[in-house]
């Protein structure tokens, strides 16, 4: 038998002070709504005829328990015994929108019922979820007579309830996941949806596809992919699938395989079939996922990767850090960004549990993060919080700090009062969390001589025609507009707010003083050999007008095989043509294409060119077709070392890096190209020994 707090506690009012309390005086006890004790007097009428009592009421309306003592006494032992189980306002609010996903139409008396609620709360919960859910492109109305209804596409309504879901119950579902999986789960059902049973069979299927998959999930990844399989099987049992026409084209041809072997072994098992647009729709939720560990990313997608260093160099520059030779925060970054950037272009909600909590340790990497996003990234409307907090962590990691060392410092010049003064004080506080430090001074202080260039920032509430200094001027009760102001000078001022302030140092006995000597002359011969090979081996080839690019290629791979840095040549040109087939090669607003793999019949690192002299047509990283007139072949071992992927990377990278470094690469001159690629490495062996010329 189920109890709320709320009905223990009138039963317990009601026991001890038997025919005093009535129905007003209890709800100023409990201090709530003399209506709310009303309602649950229903289900306390319910609890005590379970034991055999009845709740009656004397002539002055007073409640009383009437029965034999020991039903009575039995009563107050299930009262000291039992837990009181209270749904909390996102539990009701999760079980609203099943039903309302379940059913086309729900009279709204009928849901206050089963929610067990006021019209009034329903009709707040309703107007909650209609705000929430049209983040997704789904529309709830309700009408007079008629009554809830949803409208909007199923994969949109399945995205919808997979973020409420991770959203408010994220804790949860990962630990009745980690409880499923250890087989200490009691219960049956999972948050008013799931049968336990049902989520054990799908993360067995999921868990076993992809233990073979060439790449790893992160944790958050992993259970988004559960959550929305678990939801898929319901919603197809149910008679909802999606259809086709619902999904925008997309490539994902990888991700198409594996959903397709997860959804023919949950076909088998729950007996129902799945839509091609639920295999879709998965396949666009697994892409979209952080499934492609770092090391998936060595050198692939150049115009992305240089991004990457351009948000690396404009956050180093607001903030007065040098992460730029950081590969390990440019290689996490690239590995993260590629399935956030398909997540945001295919509207896909994201939900960082962390948010808050980063924003508020990190106010000014934040900012600083957010500028470079906006600024390199012009083709996306807008980075969500959520998205750029995961990002912060990046930077964070890679700055080795506990806390930001930066304090901002405002100055509040307030002459309507203390109180007032206070007030905006407290309300600065609160809405702009960056300041850190706000003093207030009086007009007479001011004009005694103030140093103004102790502060970053200056309000005041009046005109100040007599300081010679920038100041925003701000309403008393601090209104929207002023916040937005404030924050937005915060934003375009962090190079000059940072200036002269830095991060925490890392502490004497850190990382760096830890690595071993034979780690550190691993890594320079690692270097070494990486740049030797790629210098000694570096090819330039003038091709016959009358060659295919097949067989420029064959030519290319052959030759490398005859300088023995390769062998069985024909299983690298399966590597490069099945590279090939996963994404255009051709790069953006150039005339070269970078053909590409790692294979393990290649022994060393490979960099070489082939100009062409009649152009041929390929297919450009950005899906459109792309003029080659020089093939770039990069080809590398299938393991490499860290250092391996970073030399490789550099020279990828590099050569979009400037318009002067794409004109030098597809100059078709031998010479040049060789100088550049010497430079290249002379400079980054420069910046990691710090060799003075």
């Amino acid at each position: 038998m189920y109890i709320t707090s709320r009905e223990k506690a009138i039963i317990e009012l009601i026991i001890k002070t038997s025919g005093k309390h009535t129905a007003l005086s209890i709800a100023s006890s409990l201090n709530v709504s003399a209506r709310t004790i009303q309602r649950d007097l229903k289900a306390v009428e319910k609890i005590v005829n379970e034991f055999g009592l009845t709740l009656t009421r004397n002539v002055n309306q007073g409640l009383v328990i009437e029965g034999k003592n020991e039903q009575i006494f039995r009563l107050i032992q299930h009262l000291t015994n039992s837990e009181p189980i209270d749904e909390p306002p996102q539990e009701k609010k999760l079980r609203l929108l099943l039903a309302i996903l379940e059913e086309d139409v729900y009279k709204t008396q009928v849901l206050a019922g089963y929610l067990g609620i006021s019209t009034a709360t329903l009709t707040a919960y309703l107007d909650e979820l209609a705000d929430w859910l049209s983040l997704f492109r789904v529309e709830l109305t309700r009408k007079r007579g008629v009554g809830v209804e949803l409208h909007g596409s199923e994969a949109d309504k399945r995205r919808a309830l997979a973020q409420f879901l991770l959203q408010y119950f994220h804790e949860e579902l990962i630990e009745k996941l980690f409880l499923l999986e250890k087989g200490k789960l009691g219960e049956e059902r999972i948050l008013h949806y799931f049968e336990a049973n049902d989520i054990r069979h799908v993360n067995s299927i999921v868990q076993s596809v992809f233990t073979g998959a060439p790449a790893r999930f992160a944790d958050s990844g992993y259970l988004e992919i559960v959550l929305h399989t678990c939801i898929t099987v319901k919603r197809s049992l149910s008679g909802f699938p999606v259809k086709r026409m619902e999904l925008p084209e997309t490539e994902v041809t990888a991700e198409y395989g594996l959903i397709q072997e997860i959804t023919i072994r949950l076909g088998q098992t729950f007996d129902c079939d799945f839509s091609e647009g639920d295999i879709l729709y998965l396949a666009r939720i697994l892409k979209g996922t952080k499934w492609s560990g770092a090391e998936a990313f060595p050198y692939d997608s150049i115009v992305l990767a240089q991004m990457i260093r351009n948000v690396i160099k404009s956050v180093s520059e607001q903030l007065h850090v040098d992460l730029n030779n950081d590969f390990s925060l440019f290689q996490g970054l690239l590995a993260h960004m590629e399935p956030s950037l398909y997540r945001i272009k295919q509207n896909m909600e994201s939900y960082n549990p962390l948010k808050e909590e980063i924003k508020s340790k990190y106010p000014v990497l934040f900012m600083a993060v957010k500028n470079s996003l906006e600024e390199v990234f012009t083709d996306i409307d807008q980075f969500s919080d959520d998205e750029i907090a995961f990002i912060v962590l990046h930077f964070g990691s890679a700055l080795v700090m506990q806390e930001e060392n930066f304090s901002i410092k405002a100055l509040l010049i307030c002459p309507t009062g203390i109180g007032t003064s206070k007030m905006l004080k407290s309300r600065l506080k609160k809405e702009v969390p960056e300041i850190d430090v706000i003093e207030i001074k009086s007009i007479k202080e001011m004009s005694e001589g103030a140093n103004l260039k102790e502060y970053d920032l200056i309000l005041s509430t009046v005109r100040l025609p007599f300081i010679n200094a920038e100041y925003i001027l701000v309403n008393p009760l601090l209104s929207e507009e002023n916040i937005v102001t404030i924050k937005n000078y915060l934003k375009n001022n962090i190079e000059s707010l940072t200036k002269g302030k830095h991060y925490l140092e890392q502490p004497e006995g850190g990382h760096q003083s830890q690595v071993s000597l034979d780690s550190m002359l691993e890594e320079i011969r690692d270097m070494q050999e990486s740049i030797q090979s790629l210098i000694h081996n570096f090819r330039f080839y003038r091709m016959d007008g009358k060659a295919s690019q097949e067989q420029i290629l064959a030519s290319m791979v052959k030759n490398a095989e005859g300088d023995q840095l390769l062998t069985n040549p024909e299983e690298v040109l399966q590597s490069l043509r099945e590279r090939e087939q996963k994404g255009g090669l051709g790069i953006p607003d150039t005339n070269m294409a970078l053909f590409h793999a790692r294979s393990p019949n290649v022994r060393t690192l490979i960099f070489q060119i082939a100009h062409l002299p009649k152009p041929c047509m390929v297919k450009g990283m950005h899906g459109k077709e792309v003029v080659m007139k020089n093939l770039l072949l990069m080809l590398a071992p299938d393991e490499l070392s860290r250092r391996e992927q970073e030399i490789l990377s550099l020279i990828s990278t590099n050569i979009i890096e400037t318009e002067e470094a794409i004109l030098l690469f597809s100059s078709a001159n031998e010479d040049v190209i060789f100088k550049k690629l010497e430079a290249i490495f002379t400079e980054y062996l420069q910046s990691h020994f710090k060799i003075n010329r």
